[in-house]
């Protein structure tokens, strides 16, 4: 079969890998679509080579059929269409004794800290399986795992109908955030720099800024009556935007951190002491999430067209790692058949 390994340095080859059978309690699934998230670029750009242990193959926002089963698996058969929640917990430290377990204190990330789906066949413990509606498109399917995150982020939020959220960063989770957030019942606006982005989330029917041409914390001073916003969503992973983000919030307002800043980042804390704001850390989902997403993308909820601007074959990776580094692409899928 092929395969996908992350060399390092931003690059990959495409190897051949003699398929292993699936173990005891493991599904083997032959992976439809890969999506590459903002961590996979990370991890392309070197920045997790501390974690990654070259040569390595990467990738967790996917979905495929199931291909076998091993021994013991009752619950799944081949034919099935499935997606994978990548996260494998300890089960006995203390985050995971609180009931915390996606935020294990040991957790091993499916995809980054061992082998993901970037790759024909993919053995995976059926623990970690999540069905899929018989009828919804695999390459659509490959949104679930993002959406999920949106819906955990929006859930950490604490956010109820009829507030007013801003989400800064108009990428494909901060669309998604958006998205989540408006059927949750809030009303929604997109702090975005790119022209063609801020279009795409105009079509979705959202209100968007262009913070180099708008002061933000004056059009959401307007929009909220001069309240400031119950919730900002920071997404962008700009320190500029960390910085801002607070003149943001109304007082008792929620700051959630959803965007990876892989440096310290300044957080004016006087704004935090002065409205009483509360800083939220969202990482990750949950398995109610999931469900979440699988009923939104199913359901139409998420614009599957506009999110996935193309889909390339095993050996197009470095062409899309180097489409989304540029910002020349929303979500770029890799048809992991092809």
């Amino acid at each position: 079969m092929k395969a996908a390994q992350y060399l390092g340095a931003e690059s990959f080859r495409i190897a051949d890998v003699e398929p292993a059978a699936p173990a005891a309690g493991e599904v083997r699934i032959a992976v439809a679509y890969t999506g590459i998230c903002g961590t996979d670029l990370h991890v392309f750009h070197g920045h997790m080579d501390a974690r990654v242990t070259t040569p390595a193959v990467i990738g967790h926002e996917m979905s495929g059929t199931v291909e076998s089963v091993g021994d013991g698996v009752r619950d799944w058969a081949p034919g099935d269409r499935v997606t994978v929640m990548p996260l494998d917990w300890c089960g006995e430290c203390p985050a995971c004794l609180r009931g915390h377990q996606h935020v294990c204190q040991k957790l091993n990330f499916i995809g980054i800290d061992s082998a993901g789906s970037l790759q024909q066949l993919w053995n995976v413990p059926e623990r970690f399986l999540v069905r899929l509606p018989a009828d919804l498109r695999l390459d659509h399917a490959a949104l679930v795992e993002p959406t999920a995150v949106a819906v955990h982020d929006v859930r950490r939020a604490g956010l109820v109908p009829g507030e007013k959220a801003v989400v800064i960063g108009g990428g494909p989770i901060g669309v998604l955030i958006a998205v989540a957030a408006r059927h949750f019942g809030a009303d929604v606006v997109v702090l975005e720099l790119d022209a063609g982005r801020r279009a795409a989330v105009e079509g979705l029917g959202f209100a968007t800024v262009d913070p180099r041409a708008t002061d933000p914390a004056a059009w959401v001073g307007e929009w909220t009556g001069g309240a400031g916003a119950d919730v900002v969503f920071e997404v962008s992973g700009a320190a500029a935007a960390m910085l801002g983000a607070t003149d943001l919030a109304r007082v008792r307002g929620r700051v959630v951190v959803v965007a990876i800043h892989p440096q310290p980042t300044p957080v004016n804390l006087h704004a935090m002491f002065w409205k009483e704001l509360t800083l939220i850390g969202a990482r990750v989902y949950e398995r109610a999430d999931f469900e979440t997403a699988i009923e939104m993308v199913a359901g139409g909820t998420v614009p599957a067209e506009l999110l996935i601007t193309r889909i390339e074959p095993l050996a197009g990776i470095p062409d899309a790692f180097g489409a989304l580094a540029a910002g020349r692409a929303m979500k770029i899928l890799v048809d992991c058949q092809n």
